[in-house]
């Protein structure tokens, strides 16, 4: 996957290190890398941090992995539920691949650099990803609607065409409006330190370090961020309104909790994503500490992806079924 990133992000900044020279421009500069300042610089506490992201990524990509096979391998689970919770397991990988192991090739060589193309391709990918999770899960959603709300039509409009229909919609609008955002990134003259107070490039901290005016960079971000971001959360809304209200016209107990459990895993996951992705922004508006950012950011790109594959095996019984069997 690390092979394919670089090969694309090649594609897309098709320029190396060796061109991006220090120019000086009065107060202004271009440069060539940025630090990286991670969670700590205390020796003591590198090798706790290595294992413990280490540990984290290591069970992030082997539950996901899994969920994958799984999908595959049983015939059963040939659905379109299960399509996307697939393709939802294979981003969560690309996620975090795209922000832990530079932090651990970091942490191994003792290092804090991270090249200027290197930080755009990190930022590029990384917003890809989060995009997707965005994407995918409104999809998931919109399918969990037609499944209660419209049974006798779900197969007939849920088919195997617009699955990889709207598979590949979600890829186009999460590379495309990526593109544009990390785009903002190229425009900007960096004459500040260097140093990002994060463990990735995180796009909006990159842009802090930016000393010429960037009121139309983050105009693009912001807009983008509307349309990728809050618009999949409103169509979330929007089909969990319906499935709730189409629930509640359920006569019987027992046929409103079968139609809740066919939702309830997509649920959590969402509550999750989305808690942690507030968090992260709700605590780099309300306070100036790093630490507390870096937590929240944790949260939201480490923890989320590494607990999705346990909500997915754990309620849904098929998906407990299938594992047990290929482990």
């Amino acid at each position: 996957l690390m092979c394919v990133c670089v090969k694309i992000s090649r594609a897309i900044f098709p320029f190396s290190v060796s061109h991006l020279h220090h120019m000086a421009q009065g107060n202004q500069t271009t440069v060539s890398k940025f630090l990286l300042l991670g969670f700590s610089e205390d020796p003591e506490l590198q090798p706790l941090i290595f294992g413990l992201f280490l540990s984290m990524y290591l069970i992030t990509v082997f539950g996901n992995l899994l969920i994958i096979l799984a999908t595959i391998s049983d015939s059963h689970l040939h659905t379109p539920m299960y399509f996307f919770i697939s393709n939802l397991s294979f981003v969560d990988i690309g996620f975090t691949s795209t922000t832990i192991p530079k932090m651990l090739w970091n942490i191994q060589k003792q290092s804090q650099v991270i090249t200027y193309a290197g930080c755009l391709s990190q930022a590029f990918f990384f917003i890809v990803f989060g995009c997707l999770d965005n994407l995918l899960l409104a999809v998931m959603a919109y399918d969990r609607f037609m499944a209660i709300c419209h049974p006798l039509h779900y197969m007939v409009i849920m088919n195997p065409w617009l699955c990889g229909l709207l598979a590949l919609g979600s890829w186009s609008l999460s590379v495309t409006g990526s593109l544009l955002m990390t785009l903002t990134l190229v425009r900007p003259s960096f004459c500040r330190s260097m140093k990002i107070t994060h463990f990735f490039c995180d796009l909006p901290e990159v842009l802090k370090l930016a000393c010429s005016n960037t009121i139309i960079n983050n105009t693009v971000v912001y807009f983008m961020t509307i349309i990728l971001g809050i618009t999949p959360l409103s169509g979330i809304l929007f089909s969990y309104s319906k499935i709730f209200s189409s629930i509640l016209r359920i006569s019987s107990a027992r046929g409103k909790y079968k139609a809740f459990s066919t939702c309830g895993s997509h649920l959590s996951v969402v509550s999750l994503f989305y808690s942690t992705g507030l968090g992260v922004y709700l605590s780099s508006a309300v306070t100036s500490s790093s630490r507390t950012i870096l937590v929240a950011s944790v949260m939201y790109t480490v923890v989320t992806p590494m607990l999705n594959p346990f909500i997915y095996s754990l309620r849904i019984r098929d998906m407990k079924g299938t594992l047990g069997r290929l482990l």
